[in-house]
């Protein structure tokens, strides 16, 4: 059983885990460095640890140490005790949910690796907004995708604002990042998969038409909001695809795109 410590000093170094969660380019940097995320909310929390995920520390409002008895009974990790005011002065923000956890990140597979035991894939492009990253992944995860790759300038999937957004969903669904862009799509494809590239230009086949529910191996490849695909990155398509607009609509927000493309590229598969 982990011990619960109660602490009212915003310096205390055993809260450094914490500080600071606003700061965008800080966690950035010392998050993947240090190996570790936050896990924000008790459900996220829950699935965290239901995911495997080595729990560090826990950072938790009085209220909630009732409701999070039984994960600090099974964790042995410390439980810092903190007032509502303190854990603002800590983190930059009012902890609204109560409850943060600290978490180990594991080791991330490599593409190639990924891609042996998968058939639907969503590929990301420069997705730097972490919002976006959130709701993708819990599309992907909602609507029966296998795996997620990320081209190197992707934003963490790990970063609180994106498992929030997720649910926790970004647990659900193995990623994997491919180091060199777009020469790494050599690997997709070599592993059997037909790469579509999803844009709203008017030369690409309707999603529809292209039928990806019917293809053996399928990546679909998405890029960031407002931008879309790179040039380099729709050349090294196999198909471009578009969704069909009506009401003069040209284009989506990436988070819905995928949604609708991930629902066309799975349709017909039995879900758990």
């Amino acid at each position: 059983m982990a011990d619960i410590i109660t602490i009212d000093d915003p310096d205390d170094p055993r809260l450094h885990d914490y500080t600071g969660l606003t700061d965008v380019e800080l966690r950035r940097r010392r998050e993947p460095a240090e190996g570790l995320f936050i896990a924000e909310g008790e459900k996220v929390i829950r699935r965290a640890r239901h995911a495997g995920y080595e729990m560090r520390s826990m950072l938790l409002s009085a209220k909630w140490v009732d409701v999070m008895r039984d994960v600090i009974d099974e964790a042995p990790a410390p439980v810092y005790a903190v007032s509502p005011d303190l854990a603002e002065r800590v983190t930059g923000y009012h902890v609204h949910r109560g409850a943060l956890a600290s978490m180990q990140r594991k080791p991330l597979p490599s593409a190639a690796e990924l891609l042996r035991s998968t058939r639907r894939v969503a590929v990301m492009e420069a997705v730097n907004d972490h919002t976006n990253i959130g709701a993708i992944f819990r599309s992907a995860a909602a609507l029966g995708m296998d795996a997620v790759l990320l081209s190197p300038d992707c934003a963490d999937p790990l970063y609180r604002r994106s498992v929030k957004v997720s649910m926790g969903a970004v647990f659900s669904v193995p990623y994997a990042r491919l180091e060199t862009w777009p020469r790494d799509l050599e690997t997709v494809r070599g592993a059997g998969f037909r790469i579509l590239a999803l844009t709203p230009d008017e030369k690409a086949t309707s999603i529809d038409a292209a039928a990806p529910h019917r293809l053996e191996r399928v990546a679909l490849m998405l890029g960031a909001e407002g931008e879309g695909l790179s040039t380099r990155a729709l050349m090294a398509a196999d198909e471009w695809v578009r969704i069909p607009m009506a009401h003069g609509i040209d284009s989506l927000n990436v988070g819905a795109a995928a949604a609708v493309s991930f629902y066309a590229v799975t349709a017909g598969r039995p879900q758990d």
